[in-house]
């Protein structure tokens, strides 16, 4: 088993990072202050094919795989631009994938060349309120009227919605008390973001300020029976069909975001001189970021390997929710040693690595929480008995 790139996976990186530093630590600095999305960059990376990177060929994509796909996500992440870099292409990348495998022929050619262009902007409406991480018992109703659905409920967390047009959307087609398991009755969707029909409220969050995440209500919004993904009641399964690429490129992102603080803290450590030498000659100093380097690198070789997997059509759960995992707590450290390093200049928001941190505990916390990633492993990996 080798993780090594191939010469042309090498040149991808190569060139996303050219292309990265076209915006750098000012420009992202200026949309965490004042929240614009990065629309500019977003538009950049679709401009030069990056967009449908793990798209097929005759749909307008690249034809590649989540590895490549990996690759681009860190790169992004590691040049600087972080989660917010990340985030703001994430869905286009990934999102469809289960139209990709489930659609009709004619809802590919029909939703996917816009979304690689750029032309629509996608969200992923999932989350809800009540129910959490638990997906299953999902309460926003989609009711068949004839040759259209109509939905009532609420989302939440919902990222980009604010500048989106259309939303993947997994809503209850029929009663829970109507299905022999919660996981039935759940269908998918692809269709317009109707703001008559839909009113969206902004989440004022933490970190990742240029990126919306949202409360989302609807009210009546008609979906047209063609713009159902696969079979009525089946969603749930397609959905899961887009959750370990997920999982892999947020552990390959979360990898990136730790890289580019532990390379802002051992630049610090270098230049910083207090009682005449360099901070960075202190073992205090050199161990947390040494430990920092180790924990990315292991937790790379994880993301990488599951991608592996994923390309090659074999099981990658345990790998990509270990990955993930993985990168989290690795990418938290970091970045936390990263401002301890820069002591009270790790504070200010000039040296970025504030934000970095911010940022690391997003994808830190969601769309899984690392104590799930734990019982999911306990349960599928080592057989110990459900504990939930």
């Amino acid at each position: 088993m080798s993780v090594d790139f191939t010469p042309e996976q090498n040149q991808i990186r190569d060139a996303v990072a050219r292309l990265c530093d076209e915006f750098g630590d000012r420009y992202w600095l200026e949309r965490d202050s004042d929240g614009r999305f990065p629309e500019e960059f977003c538009r950049a990376i679709a401009e030069h094919g990056y967009m449908g990177i793990a798209m097929p060929a005759e749909y307008g994509g690249s034809g590649l795989g989540i590895t490549e796909a990996a690759i681009l996500m860190q790169t992004i992440s590691q040049s600087g631009a972080g989660n917010g870099g990340v985030s703001s292409v994430s869905l286009g990348i990934f999102g469809l994938n289960p139209v990709v495998r489930f659609g009709t022929e004619e809802q590919k050619r029909r939703m996917l060349p816009p979304v690689i262009r750029r032309e629509d902007i996608a969200c992923f409406g999932v989350t809800e309120p009540n129910t959490g991480l638990d997906t299953t018992r999902l309460k926003t109703r989609a009711v068949r009227k004839g040759d259209r659905y109509v939905v009532h409920g609420q989302k939440t967390w919902i990222s980009t919605a604010q500048v989106a047009n259309k939303i993947l959307l997994i809503a209850r087609t029929s009663e829970e008390s109507a299905t022999a398991r919660p996981v039935d009755g759940l269908s998918l969707f692809y269709t317009d973001l109707d703001r008559s029909r839909v009113e969206i409220r902004e989440i004022d969050k933490m970190g990742r300020k240029c990126v919306d995440s949202n409360q989302v209500f609807f009210d009546g919004l008609e979906i047209p029976l063609e713009n159902r993904i696969g079979e009525e009641g089946e969603g749930f399964r397609y959905l899961l069909h887009g959750i370990n690429p997920e999982r892999i490129l947020i552990a390959a992102g979360l990898v990136g975001l730790g890289r580019a603080a532990l390379e802002k803290a051992t630049r610090y450590a270098k230049e910083r001189v207090v009682f005449d030498r360099p901070i960075g000659m202190n073992q205090a100093i050199q161990h947390p970021l040494a430990q920092d380097w180790a924990e990315l690198e292991a937790a790379n070789l994880m993301a990488f390997r599951a991608a592996q997997l994923y390309d090659r059509g074999e099981d990658c759960g345990a790998m990509a929710n270990a990955a993930k995992y993985l990168a989290g707590e690795a990418a938290f450290r970091a970045c936390n040693n990263a401002i301890l390093t820069h002591g009270g200049m790790g504070y200010a928001k000039e040296y970025h690595v504030e934000r970095y941190l911010r940022e690391a505990l997003i994808h830190r916390l969601a769309p899984v929480t690392p104590h799930l990633i734990l019982c999911y492993i306990a349960e599928r990996v080592l057989g110990l008995p459900k504990s939930y």
